[in-house]
Formats: C-alpha cells, structure tokens, sequence
C-alpha cells in the first residue's frame, strides 16, 4: 500500500505514534488510508451540504474495509464573487485547489481519493489533481440546487439576473425583486440551470470517473446520500483492481465528454476546463475538437438558462446515462471505455430510452 510509506516497518514508529494520536487502532492501521477531499463552506449554498456527503462517503469506505481521511479545499462561489474584483479570483482558485490538493496527498500518502466538489472552478481544479497524482479515485457532487418558484414560474439564479434588467427598466417593483430573489434559490446545490457547477458533475460521469446520477440527482434527495456512500465503497474496489484516472481518462473518454456536453448544452467553461484536464492527463484534446465533435453533435437537451427544462428535470428521465445511451443510439460515443462502474456499454445498458 502507498500509505506504508508512513505506517510500515521500525522506522516508521515516530509516523504511527502520530496516526496513533488521531486515534487509529492497530487493526485500522493494517487497512488502506483513503482520502475524502471536502470543499465544505459555509458561504457556498453549493457546498453548506457536504458534511452529510462526506460523512456518507466515509461510511461507505468504512462498510468496504477502508480507514477515511478528511480534508478540506478552497472554493469560490461565482454567483457570489461577480460584479466585483472578486470575479478576478474565481479561474486562480482552480490552480490554487489543484496545487494543494498535490500537496496534501503527496505530503502524506494516501492510497486513494474520494472527491467532493460542487461548483464551478472546484470540480476541474479537483480533476486536474486526480490526473496529476494517478491514484485510485472517484467523483461524488453535492448535486444540484432545486428550481426556485415565484407565481407559478420556475425559475433559478440566471432569472435573478435578467430580473436586476426588469428593475432597473422599470418593469418590476422592488416589492416584486424582493420576492423573487427570496425564492429563485430554495436551499443548497449547485445553481439548478446548467452553469459551470451542472455541467463539470454532469462531465465527470461522461468522462468516467463519477456514478450514474453524479451530476443530475438533486442535493436534497437521499439518492445523493446512497449515491455517496456507494462511492466510498466503490472506490475501495477501484483500489483493490487499481484502477486509476489515467486508465479511464483518456483522449476516447475526452471526447465522450465533449460529445456530452454538446448533446446537453453546458456552459462554455467546459472548453476552458476540459482541455486543462486533458493538458494535465497528458492527452492530446484541443479547441479543434470540440469544433469537429459540436458540429456533428445534435443538441438534444435545452436546460435553463437556455429554456424551462432544469436538470431535475433531466435527472427524471434517466439523467447523463440516458443522454448517452441515445448518443450511442447514433454511433457517436465510445462505448468501449472503461468507467468507474464498468465500461459505457455496461453503464448504459439499463438506462431508459
């Protein structure tokens, strides 16, 4: 195990004096360490939540046979940062979680990881990580915030937005503003429309390294907390065959990810944060890639912002599986690549039409 690095033979007494300090038995001392990486904060509706997904996580990893280690990250909330010098800060940010998490899991070897992002710079900064350390891990979002109703209209953040426009023209009441934006986000998740935070947990199921459900089954639901402590113990699977991100992260599942986000109509940050993946998984994925798959790509989903369909919505009829399933249906991905969960062929088998 990696962890013997610190844990195994005489000279490693002053490690487990330490480890013993943290209150590890002698018995958990023999199993595998795993790391859970939390970007739990207060600040972010995201992220409130992911306590509870992290105590599932662990609890997963325990039921397999694992010992979990938790730390946290940095995370900027973007809808929080703009229209002001913090907006400046948001792009750095992803740098910043992708160098500390390296340091943290080459400071103190761990033997795998279990990543728990939700919004906007921190799922990229958290992949780009998992390409760079190569260790045995999977992805676990918080999910997405539920639509927001205001007089029968569902709405989410990018409403509150155009409805700033609608107050300054004139054209709503400040009575009307404040009622609005007391409902448009109804509690934590990622921003319910398909924004940065939707559209990188939708991708990490695409590209391989997250469950069916990752990126559409809502953070409220205890589907998200079955889903996380399905990944604490499937990572310890992962382990046990070692399997690591660079054997499912390659140029086949790029492009996966790529043909998903043109089927779905993700924000086009994922063009900024997939080739910066793919640079840290030394594949070779350019702009040109995405101009040759997104013109023979169809569109075949149209989530808020861009229409009335949110990913809740998605998620009923089958979620990112189905997306794919369909673009099978038409020879446009690899359905021979290999996932956390079996290949896409296997993944895709029983998701509904």
């Amino acid at each position: 195990m990696r962890s013997d690095l610190m844990k195994s033979g005489p000279t490693r007494a002053p490690h487990r004096s330490l480890l013993n300090a943290l209150g590890i038995s002698e018995a958990e001392m023999k199993r595998p360490f795993v790391a859970v990486v939390n970007s739990k904060s207060d600040y972010i509706p995201g992220h409130a939540h992911l306590d509870t997904v992290a105590e599932a996580v662990k609890a997963g990893i325990r039921n397999a046979g694992g010992v979990p280690f938790e730390f946290r990250t940095i995370g900027v909330c973007d809808g929080l940062s703009m229209n002001h010098t913090g907006m400046k800060y948001s792009l750095p940010s992803r740098e910043l979680i992708a160098d500390s998490i390296e340091v943290m899991l080459t400071a103190h070897p761990l033997d795998a990881v279990v990543f728990i992002p939700n919004c906007d710079k921190i799922v990229p900064g958290m992949l780009m990580a998992a390409c760079r350390l190569n260790l045995p891990c999977i992805f676990v979002s918080g999910g997405p915030m539920l639509p927001g109703n205001y007089k029968g209209r569902r709405m989410g953040l990018n409403e509150m937005f155009e409805a700033v426009g609608s107050h300054a023209a004139g054209q709503i009441t400040d009575e009307e503003l404040t009622a609005m934006e007391r409902t448009a986000c109804p509690g934590c998740g990622s921003c319910s429309g398909m924004y940065t935070a939707n559209s990188m947990n939708c991708l990490c199921e695409a590209i391989g390294l997250a469950l069916p459900g990752n990126g559409s089954i809502p953070a409220v639901s205890g589907a998200r907390l079955r889903l996380a402590k399905e990944a604490g113990e499937r990572v310890m699977k992962l382990l046990e065959k070692n399997v690591r991100p660079l054997d499912i992260v390659t140029e086949k599942a790029i492009e996966n990810a790529i043909r998903t986000d043109m089927a779905i109509g993700c924000s086009s940050n994922t063009v900024l944060h997939l080739t910066a993946v793919a640079h840290a998984a030394g594949r070779d994925i350019t702009l040109d890639d995405f101009d040759r798959i997104g013109k023979a790509t169809p569109q075949i989903c149209k989530l808020n912002p861009a229409g009335s369909t949110f990913i809740v919505d998605l998620d009923e009829v089958g979620g990112i599986t189905a997306v794919m399933k369909e673009l099978a249906r038409g020879g446009l991905v690899h359905t021979d690549c290999e996932t956390v969960s079996g290949t896409v062929a296997e993944k895709i088998a029983g998701a509904p039409d």
